[in-house]
């Protein structure tokens, strides 16, 4: 069979560009050499054009050596590619991929993914709207650039725990020994900074067996401790050639900064991300792992409020839910529990005091149904408490905000209000299952989720690509470059028909006055952050 990768043709057309500052943009062109396309930058004023069959923009990164492969094709088709080997390490040999060869995959029709297969970022489109942005699929390539024998991978596992860390580290263990007979690979203890300040563990597939039943991370965790030289040190010292690192967009940051410095010392080393956060607020894929599981916890601490609270006279339960910038747990699970009468998130402002007002919407609850459930995320409100206790910023390790605790707060207000004010006796409980959420064992659909994302990045790094994540585009897995994950948060629009689902079936106001909606769609219709604009920080880890 001939390879793959020797019929890859790329269909874009050869595109001109305006010069710009070397710090700005370049433009490369692709040659087909050893079955893979090869980068080369020119300089942007050079005479001659792109020689190869399509044009890319080369997006510079905060550092002078960072790059993203832009592709662009007929129909405005984007391709946003991830870096491979061979653009910094001309000539690789390439192996058979021992998939092939495989019991497990002697059923499948079609052992590999197709070279030219894209998954495209927007999927509802009208006809005569451009093809719009691509990301390439994940999945096995006929020829790979490792030997089994030669692999020496490792797993690190950074900021905040979430249900299904354990699943994910399994999962690459298990694929690259099974897949691949791949049989040395490293656990790295405590986050970035146990690469050069503690003891490593060697994981095999009988170590990890049934770790996918516990919570948390068999090799611990810690937010910040990055140094990139001494990490990439590390690396080097100890020969590893295959980086497999979990965490948030901080940590992604974190894995692009070690992945630059890999590249530019030249190492044959790929570095692989997988996305990691309970909030479910990074950019672009569909949904972050452990994210399902802590939707069907939060129903149950929704679940004990409902009873508490129907069970007294003015009964109010409130349940204080994790989501620190973005409030999709805590509508996620309000949408499903149908127990719930107000959900508040950090994207939606609330007044409490007023015509209109949250204690006004409770009074009026409690005179209808003698109960209520309050949802409230934990970064709700934060301007409403800073006003009202004059806090100071705080920061932690990775650099996040530290939090007032809204859910006492709120609880305090509502008691003060009710008893002092209105002279009216209210029994009101509060729950607080924050880490009881995130601590637990992923259900079935995280479990086969966080297989899929753990084998789609031992595919990719084994086939050559480095400096990438992988995740969820419109139900396929794709490779996407760190800085598209790490450019913004992805948060709950207000403006949008889920959170219009939502009131309605809660049946709560929206508590936004015409300039708060002003204001929302103003943001939607900014355009995004440039990739090259990206700040990196090395020591953000979530």
């Amino acid at each position: 069979m001939q390879s793959e990768a020797a019929d890859t043709r790329i269909d874009a057309a050869a595109e001109s560009h305006e010069p710009q500052s070397p710090t700005g943009r370049q433009i490369i062109d692709f040659e087909l050499r050893n079955s893979l396309p090869r980068v080369r930058a020119t300089s942007p004023s050079s005479a001659d054009p792109p020689p190869g069959p399509a044009a890319a923009s080369l997006v510079m990164g905060t550092d002078p050596g960072s790059t993203i492969k832009i592709v662009k094709g007929e129909f405005g088709y984007v391709l946003e590619d991830v870096p491979h080997l061979t653009d910094y390490l001309a000539d690789l040999p390439t192996y058979p991929n021992p998939i092939k060869e495989n019991p497990a995959y002697s059923v499948v029709k079609q052992f590999f993914v197709n070279q030219d297969d894209t998954v495209p970022k927007k999927v509802v489109v009208q006809k005569d709207s451009p093809r719009g942005i691509h990301f390439r699929r994940a999945g096995p390539r006929q020829r790979v650039y490792f030997e089994s024998d030669d692999v020496n991978a490792c797993i690190v596992t950074c900021g905040g725990l979430c249900p299904g860390l354990n699943t994910v580290i399994r999962e690459i263990i298990c694929g690259l020994s099974y897949m691949y007979d791949v049989n040395k690979v490293l656990g790295i203890e405590g986050g970035y900074r146990g690469f050069y300040a503690r003891n490593t563990i060697q994981l095999t597939p009988k170590s990890v067996n049934d770790i996918h039943k516990r919570g948390g991370t068999i090799l611990s965790t810690s937010r910040g401790g990055h140094d990139t030289l001494k990490i990439v040190d590390n690396i080097q010292d100890r020969g590893i050639n295959q980086v497999y690192i979990i965490g948030g967009d901080g940590t992604q940051k974190g894995a692009a900064a070690i992945f630059e410095e890999i590249r530019r010392r030249r190492l044959k080393v790929a570095v692989a991300g997988i996305p990691k956060t309970i909030d479910n607020d990074i950019a672009v894929i569909d949904k972050s792992f452990g994210f399902d599981t802590a939707v069907e916890e939060a129903q149950r601490a929704i679940n004990a409020a409902h009873v508490e609270a129907e069970s007294v006279e003015n009964g109010i339960g409130v349940v204080k839910l994790m989501g620190r910038y973005s409030g999709f747990i805590a509508m996620y699970a309000t949408l499903a529990s149908r127990d719930v009468d107000c959900c508040l998130i950090p994207e939606s402002r609330f007044y409490l005091e007023g015509k209109g007002g949250l204690y006004e919407y409770i009074e009026k609850r409690l005179k209808e149904n003698g109960h209520m459930v309050i949802v409230v995320a934990e970064g709700a409100g934060q301007d409403l408490i800073a006003e009202s206790m004059k806090s100071m910023d705080h920061e932690d390790a990775s650099g996040n905000k530290l939090l007032l605790d809204v859910g006492l707060w709120l609880s305090q207000g509502i008691k003060n209000y009710f008893t002092s004010r209105q002279k009216m006796t209210i029994n009101l409980k509060y729950i607080d299952p924050t880490y009881m959420i995130r601590a637990i064992p992923s259900n079935a659909s995280d479990n086969v989720y966080c297989t899929l994302l753990a084998q789609s990045a031992v595919h990719g790094a084994m086939a050559g690509y480095t400096g990438f994540t992988v995740g969820l585009v419109n139900g396929r897995q794709t490779y996407i470059p760190f800085d598209r994950v790490t450019e913004k948060r992805n948060k709950v629009v207000i403006t949008d028909r889920m959170w219009a689902r939502l009131l309605s079936s809660t049946n709560q106001p929206s508590f936004l006055s015409s300039k708060d909606v002003e204001e929302a769609n103003i943001r939607e219709e900014q355009p995004k952050q440039t990739s090259g604009e990206v700040k990196c920080l090395e020591n953000g880890s979530s």
